[in-house]
């Protein structure tokens, strides 16, 4: 495979301190989740990233099958932790489509293969618990 495009991130300080891109000028202050401290936390970082990528992976499957609705992807990341310091991550994925005749078992279907081609649900097959549902408003 050819490679399409890279990024180098570089974190100090881990859940308090900072992480940056080397190809842009974002920065963004990081926080542990569940506290108040100013910033944003891994999770959420996750939550938004994994969204993106699912949503364009959609837009590929509704050209690849000629199907035209609107789509709206939302994504719940959760920290669990066990007994013993032992965490884990679980997703939800959630799509409402819009503007459509296609039944909710065809949506869903569609969904599904979103997350066969999304590059962050091959990354993360068989190691986090992920949740894909969807709904036609």
């Amino acid at each position: 495979m050819k490679s399409l495009y890279s990024t180098k991130a570089t974190i100090k300080g881990g859940r308090l301190g900072t992480a940056s891109l080397s190809d842009s000028d974002l920065t963004i202050k990081m926080s542990a989740p569940g506290t108040d401290s100013e910033g944003n936390n891994p999770e959420q970082l996750l939550a938004m990233g994994y969204g993106a990528c699912f949503d364009g992976a959609l837009g590929v499957v509704k050209k690849m099958e000629q199907a035209s609705f609107g789509s709206t992807t939302y994504t719940t990341v959760d920290l669990l932790q066990g007994e013993t310091h032992e965490y884990k991550l679980a997703i939800k994925i959630h799509v409402v489509a819009d503007n459509t005749d296609l039944s909710a078992d065809e949506i869903q279907r569609l969904v599904e293969k979103a997350h066969e081609v999304c590059p962050y649900s091959k990354a993360t097959r068989n190691n986090i618990d992920i949740e894909v549902t969807s709904e036609v408003q």
